[in-house]
């Protein structure tokens, strides 16, 4: 299941209410496991005919600059 604004809205607002989530590196992870930086927020117009989706919020990502340290733990 995809994930729409609304519920995306919703779970951020949750994540922001901890102070380390607030200046928490944003990455995202590929299905093969590569860790990318968030670095761009897209909303985009679809153009499909008879589509109940007519947009789509995008997350573009970038190969991370400075490297980070292993994942030791899931808050």
């Amino acid at each position: 299941m995809a994930l729409n604004g609304k519920m995306l809205d919703h779970v951020l607002k949750k994540f922001m209410k901890a102070e380390v989530a607030k200046n928490a590196r944003v990455q995202i992870q590929l299905p093969n496991g590569e860790m990318l930086d968030l670095s761009e927020v897209k909303l985009l117009e679809n153009r499909i005919l008879f589509s109940n989706e007519t947009h789509r919020i995008v997350l573009i990502g970038e190969r991370p600059v400075h490297p980070i340290g292993k994942i030791i733990g899931k808050l």
